[in-house]
This record gives C-alpha cells, sequence and structure tokens, in this order.
C-alpha cells in the first residue's frame, strides 16, 4: 500500500473521533437572553420556586410533558409600574443530550418570543431559526403539538417534539404558578 493511500485510510478511520458539527453550541447567556427578552425594561425580577406536589401534578398534564424538576424559575419584566412579561428558561434532553432555550411570555399568557440558547445535540438536528417563530402568540388554548399545529421538521422529530413540551411547560407554569398566584 503507498503512504498516500496508507495516510487516506488512517484519515477516514480517525474521521468519526474528530470533533465537527456535534460540538455544543452556545447562542446566548441567560444576561443576554433577559435583555433580548425585555429589551424596554428597567428592571428584571427573578422568583425561584418550589413546586408542590399538587402543582407539579397540574402542570404535567397540562403540559402534556413531564418536569426536568420542581425547581422553576420566573423572570418578570417591568418598565416603570408596567408589567412587560414573563420569561422561563427551559433547559431538557432532545435525545441524550441538553438543550436550552428562552420562552417569552406577554401579560395574557401567550408566547411573544422564543429564542435557543444552546443546543449540545449535533446541529444538523437544530431546527432553523425560522421555525421558532410559528410559537408566536401561542397559548394553552392551542394544542401545541407537531405535525397538527406546530409543523415538524424531517430528520429533527425528536428536537421539534422537545422544543413543543418545553413550550407546553412553560404556558403551563405560567398558568399555575403565575396566574394563580393572589
Amino acid at each position: 500500500m503507498s503512504s498516500r493511500n496508507l495516510a487516506l485510510l488512517t484519515l477516514l478511520l480517525a474521521l468519526p473521533w474528530l470533533p465537527g458539527e456535534a460540538a455544543a453550541k452556545v447562542f446566548h447567556s441567560r444576561t443576554e437572553a433577559l435583555a433580548l427578552a425585555f429589551p424596554d425594561a428597567d428592571r428584571v425580577e427573578d422568583e425561584t420556586i418550589v413546586l408542590g406536589d399538587e402543582q407539579a401534578r397540574r402542570i404535567e398534564s397540562l403540559a402534556r410533558s413531564p418536569l426536568e424538576s420542581r425547581l422553576v424559575r420566573v423572570y418578570t419584566g417591568y418598565r416603570g409600574g408596567e408589567l412587560l412579561g414573563y420569561a422561563f428558561i427551559d433547559v431538557h434532553n432532545v435525545r441524550t443530550l441538553p438543550e436550552a432555550f428562552l420562552v417569552v411570555l406577554s401579560p395574557e399568557g401567550e408566547v411573544s418570543d422564543l429564542r435557543l440558547l444552546a443546543f449540545h445535540e449535533p446541529l444538523d438536528y437544530m431546527p432553523a431559526e425560522g421555525w421558532y417563530a410559528q410559537f408566536q402568540r401561542k397559548s394553552l388554548a392551542q394544542p401545541l403539538r407537531v405535525d397538527g399545529d406546530i409543523h415538524g421538521i424531517l430528520g429533527a422529530s425528536l428536537s421539534t417534539r422537545a422544543t413543543a413540551g418545553g413550550v407546553r411547560r412553560a404556558l403551563a407554569v405560567y398558568q399555575v404558578v403565575v396566574r394563580s398566584a393572589p
């Protein structure tokens, strides 16, 4: 075997172990994401809430998706005394690796923005940025089902289902925790 062919064979055998598109991609830090969520805010308050058993059951039932944790963090944006909305960061596994995104809700509980913060699966499985726009103005009044009111993506079905589940969880937390608050 010639040295050229040996070098080519060595390269081909090594390719699966070389870093490539499978590397983690972080798009925004929490601070950057909150600034994007509430660009006109003069303050953003955050509250960490430990969900009780009944709250967790209601959220999982409304979301049709399991909670990753009983700890939820609610970010609330204000401009002066005006409520701008709420934001939730959802972190969950897509297949075997995590993704994180920010769900921003209007004061009425409709999705006003959805931003991918980090994606650790191969980037081939990441939906295109425009795909996330279909969640705009959605609430728990809609089913938020992939291949229903949410378009699926061939080759990224786990990513699309994970995202839809995360948005439903954020909307359910809003309904059970925020809207129900005195």
